[in-house]
């Protein structure tokens, strides 16, 4: 049965290996093109229009033309698969099922990964060779798009990258049944890691100094701060908090899954300074159900976009007269936050925070400072001499 495939940025008719055609907007002139595959080269011509539904029946109609030929194109062999192919599919019924910053990243990576080992390579031929020859010229800058060397968890989170799309391969299934890759050729491989990672925790007397100019900034990023502090969630989950999920009578607030990194959904309890922030919010930007607590300042149907909430932090730390600090952001609240309750049971703090695993707060969120150092040395029960 012939396979078609509908995304975003493309549409794609007809099966991998067999009668596979796909049509696209040029990115210069907005015409559709086709593109398949003849004698193993990549071929491609302009449709001459920018109508999307009749680029897509064409794409069908080119497609049963390859069944229906009598040159035996049907029978032909299964086109062996690359790395290119391999990434468009993953790219085509994967990604887009991400949010927006990560599809975003996913192409970069894609492109970057397709550059360094061949569009044209096939999977099963990687190696621990390629693997360490990326981490010696990534980490040097030499591949990349910044072009500058980067650290060892930027090339950790590549790699996962292309593990998880190696990993993927083995599970998925073309139309006949055939797995797409038998194995993973770099499963078991080690990725780099951070010896000494910098995790910033935000102290107390920034907070204090960011909140007394937190409303010259914004009164979007005011309130942002204010929950980031009193809920210990990231950031994206609070820019997308809608009213239907303050509860203002029992003083809870639900987390969407959608909008946490663990996909976990989940309510806490509000403090009262939460409570007034919000109270505080609410006469600025009356609203109910759906409508964004916190919308976007030309958007009200949009919410802050990542990039304006990280420009309004580096502004308050201005305004602060706070000294530039490498990784001083808005994670450093939540770190602050699983500090703070360092006494607490562990299950608490995971649930008051949206964490899934203990461990995760322990590795990477609570640290220690020197008074509490002290309180538990001076606490130590001693036997007089």
């Amino acid at each position: 049965m012939a396979r078609t495939k509908r995304s975003r940025r493309s549409y794609g008719a007809g099966e991998w290996g067999r009668n596979r055609v796909r049509v696209f907007p040029d990115p210069k002139t907005g015409l559709f093109q086709i593109e398949w595959r003849e004698n193993g080269r990549r071929l491609s011509r302009s449709l001459g229009h920018r109508d999307w539904p009749r680029a897509k029946r064409q794409a069908d109609e080119f497609a049963a033309g390859f069944i229906d030929a009598p040159n035996g194109k049907a029978e032909a062999k299964p086109e062996p698969l690359t790395l290119e192919m391999l990434f468009e599919i993953y790219g085509e019924e994967v990604t887009p099922a991400k949010t927006k910053r990560v599809r975003h990243r996913d192409r970069i990576r894609t492109r970057m990964f397709l550059d360094f080992l061949g569009w044209d390579r096939r999977p099963e031929t990687l190696s621990q060779r390629d693997w360490d020859r990326f981490i010696r010229e990534r980490r040097t800058g030499r591949i990349g798009p910044s072009g500058k060397p980067v650290s060892n968890r930027t090339i950790e989170l590549d790699l996962k990258f292309l593990l998880a799309v190696l990993n993927w391969a083995t599970k998925s299934r073309d139309e006949e049944g055939r797995l797409l890759l038998d194995s993973n050729p770099l499963r078991g491989l080690k990725t780099p890691k951070e010896k000494n990672p910098t995790r910033v925790v935000l102290s107390e007397e920034e907070y204090q100094a960011m909140l007394g100019v937190s409303r010259r900034v914004d009164w979007r990023f005011h309130v942002a701060f204010v929950l980031a502090h009193e809920t210990g969630h990231r950031i994206g989950a609070i820019r997308n908090l809608r009213w239907g999920d303050i509860d203002f009578e029992g003083r809870e607030v639900r987390w969407r899954a959608e909008h946490e990194k663990t996909g976990y959904e989940h309510v806490t309890p509000m403090t009262d300074e939460a409570v007034a922030v919000l109270e505080e919010a609410r006469e600025t930007n009356p609203g109910n159900g759906e409508a964004l607590v916190l919308p976007a300042p030309r958007d009200p149907s949009a919410s802050i976009s990542c990039g304006r909430a990280g420009a309004w932090w580096r502004k308050a730390e201005r305004l602060a007269g706070l000294e530039p600090k490498a990784r001083r952001g808005w994670h450093s609240l939540r770190r602050k936050f699983a500090s703070d309750l360092m006494d607490l049971p562990l299950k608490v703090l995971c649930e008051l925070g949206g964490w899934k695993e203990a461990q995760t707060v322990l590795r990477c969120y609570q640290q220690a400072d020197a008074v509490q150092l002290r309180k538990a040395l001076d606490s130590r029960p001693r036997v007089s001499a």
